[in-house]
């Protein structure tokens, strides 16, 4: 691999989440780009889900092995793109990983189904039903404006190129309406594991799809103050609980110090034992909508001005869910490839893979070469558009 330079920046932003709203605040985003490079690299963003901060899913390095004095770069998906020749960036939303996290330094401010885990670590006793700041921390319109910002950095870096997305799991609730919103931003998609709620919450307003949906409160102007509201600002999980999806134990670990690296407070809570705190991995609550089969087709971005590819496993339950969940927390991934109107779409369904296989060493590697792939000349197998499947010997075949 080249040798990269790496830049972490800190940019500054208007928050428009309740919590802090109105303030100048410093988004956390790192820069990877190829020592030497000539010309003006492509810019690319990756931006991480619900939960799992960038830097342990985009940026995943282990200490060295194998009497190497190197660290191992070769799970970092981040490194991987940079090393072909882009110019990329991971970012972190505010209430993850390095950003900033508002009301979410009062454990009583979890998710009360959620405050157990940290009886001991530190104590929650005395919390009541209620959280002191009983309201969720972002919402779609707030990390629409994030993007917005990074993108416009990064645009402003970039001789004004066009910035290709990569998103994982959630990121596509904030990525995808972006993409359909300010398709001149937008190069290329690719998702992995996309959370996509066919029946999702939207606006029932003809002309304002992407408006709060009706019955919010919520107004209708970025503007405008939101009210805070729905419960609570933060979720927790467990080391034990994180771990339970990742199969090599000792990878889990790195990933774990990774996550307690990026959080001075989460890393002193949790653990079974008085004293010795294990930490909790803390992940922001977040009201989404606009991202159905109502809203994907606007303008008949996607496919065509916005080509997308979309990558999957097919034992991945996360974002593939029962109808019988209704419609928020119903997910399908291939009702999101048939809404896109246009015909640059590419969906792959991957034998074998479940919602994680950035920490999966064979499919972190067959991931990183689809999503340079698609990016470099938008096709990945030899195909560039219709619905795959790749079994374990990584045949794909077309399927309906």
């Amino acid at each position: 691999m080249p040798q990269l330079t790496t830049v972490d920046h800190k940019v500054k932003h208007k928050s428009t989440i309740p919590a802090n709203f109105g303030d100048e605040i410093e988004l956390f985003v790192r820069e990877y780009q190829a020592v030497g490079s000539s010309g003006t690299p492509k810019p690319v963003l990756m931006l991480h889900g619900r939960s799992v901060p960038a830097l342990p899913g985009f940026d995943l390095v282990l200490p060295p092995k194998g009497g190497s004095p190197h660290p191992d770069t070769s799970y970092s998906w981040a490194q991987f793109l940079a090393g072909k020749g882009y110019d990329v960036f991971v970012m972190d939303l505010q209430g993850s990983g390095l950003s900033p996290r508002p009301k979410m330094e009062d454990p009583c401010n979890a998710n009360p189904a959620q405050r157990g885990l940290l009886e001991t670590n530190p104590g929650t006793g005395t919390c009541s039903p209620t959280a002191p700041y009983p309201h969720q921390l972002g919402n779609s319109q707030s990390e629409w404006d994030e993007l917005a910002t990074v993108v416009k950095f990064i645009r402003a870096r970039s001789s004004n190129e066009k910035v290709s997305f990569v998103g994982w799991s959630a990121a596509a609730f904030v990525m995808g309406p972006y993409a359909l919103q300010n398709p001149g931003d937008v190069a290329r998609m690719f998702l992995l594991a996309p959370i996509f709620p066919p029946a999702g919450r939207w606006s029932t307003h003809p002309e304002a799809p992407f408006a709060p949906p009706p019955g919010t409160g919520l107004p209708t102007q970025p503007e405008s103050k939101p009210p805070a509201v729905f419960g609570f600002p933060m979720n927790l999980t467990s080391k034990a609980g994180l771990q339970a999806t990742i199969s090599d134990k000792e990878l889990a670990d790195h990933v774990w110090q990774l996550i307690m690296d990026c959080d001075s407070t989460g890393q002193k809570w949790g653990g079974p034992t008085a004293g010795a705190p294990e930490g909790v991995m803390r992940w922001r609550n977040s009201y989404w909508w606009g991202w159905n089969t109502s809203t994907v087709p606007y303008g008949s971005t996607l496919g065509t001005a916005v080509p997308v590819c979309i990558v999957y496993g097919d034992q991945d339950t996360t974002a593939n869910t029962s109808e019988q969940l209704g419609s928020v927390l119903h997910f399908s991934v291939p009702e999101l490839y048939k809404a896109i109107p246009g015909a640059d779409k590419l969906m792959i369904r991957v034998e074998g893979w479940d919602h994680s296989p950035v920490w999966e060493r064979r499919a972190n590697q067959v991931l990183q070469q689809m999503s340079w792939k698609w990016l470099d000349d938008k096709k990945v197998y030899g195909v560039d558009s219709g619905s795959w499947a790749m079994d374990t010997d990584g045949v794909v075949s077309e399927v309906d």
